[in-house]
């Protein structure tokens, strides 16, 4: 029975011991009702921090550059569904060609841009939707593990 209150005594010892280790440093964040000095006006002004996180993504799909969108009139002109000239612009007549062209291929008339149309129109990658993306093969560190393995023997 000594044996194990000890044992217990000595964990708690522990550990108190590394919650003190581990305890920040800095002083905490005052409360709420604390008082602030106030600050003058011209001091107000905030520098931004730079961080490689702090630029953030937007939201949504990006809009295709004018020839891109060029090339995806051609390419629906060629299959009857788009009857003008090739703008660069997204514009009514090109989302209504899109939509009669995913119709007339079985995809959903959605008149936006996906994989699926853009493989139907010969524009869109091989690989998209056939099977998840595969990380690079970086060549250096190959020839790094051939050359670990060549003096290991």
């Amino acid at each position: 029975m000594r044996l194990r209150t000890s044992i217990i005594a000595g964990l708690a010892l522990l550990l108190t011991a590394a919650t003190v280790w581990s305890a920040p440093s800095t002083p905490s964040k005052p409360t709420r009702g604390a008082s602030k000095p106030r600050a003058s006006a011209a001091s107000k002004t905030r520098v931004k921090k730079s961080s490689k996180h702090s630029k953030r993504r937007e939201k949504g799909q990006k809009a295709p550059a004018p020839e891109r969108i060029s090339e995806i009139q051609q390419a629906l002109a060629k299959d009857g569904s788009f009857s003008g000239t090739p703008s660069g612009k997204w514009d009514d007549s090109t989302i209504e060609a899109t939509r009669k062209f995913q119709t007339s291929h079985g995809l959903n008339p959605s008149g936006r841009l996906d994989a699926p149309t853009l493989q139907k129109l010969g524009l869109g990658s091989q690989t998209a939707g056939v099977a998840a993306p595969m990380p690079p093969i970086a060549s250096s560190s190959i020839a790094t593990k051939a050359g670990q393995t060549s003096q290991r023997q």
